[in-house]
């Protein structure tokens, strides 16, 4: 079992893993660096339970483990466990999720 795998984040934030921007085009053509852009993409690893609001309501994160989410371009809590690398993003920071 991986690092990245033994850490649950704490009330609703989520452990993503950033997703490699694509360098190479179908035709077989590798992408100078200049033109990939930043990994914006991630898989979600590890989710917190969610949250209790004020007035004592649970909150659930509304993401699962394994969804694929849009992410902001700067934002969230850099880890390098066991030379893996991975973010935690507050659950409203994340800006959308792939439909399965």
């Amino acid at each position: 079992m991986s690092g990245l795998r033994k850490l649950i984040p704490l009330a609703d934030r989520v452990l993503i893993k950033r997703i490699k921007p694509v360098t190479k085009t179908a035709g077989g053509i590798l992408l100078p660096d200049s033109n990939v852009s930043k990994a914006n993409e991630g898989e979600v690893i590890a989710v917190g339970p969610g949250y209790t609001s004020r007035d004592g309501t649970k909150i659930a994160v509304t993401l699962e483990v394994g969804d694929k989410v849009v992410l902001p371009e700067y934002g969230g809590l850099s880890l390098k466990i066991e030379d893996e690398e991975a973010f935690i993003f507050r659950c409203d920071e994340i800006l959308a999720k792939y439909v399965k």
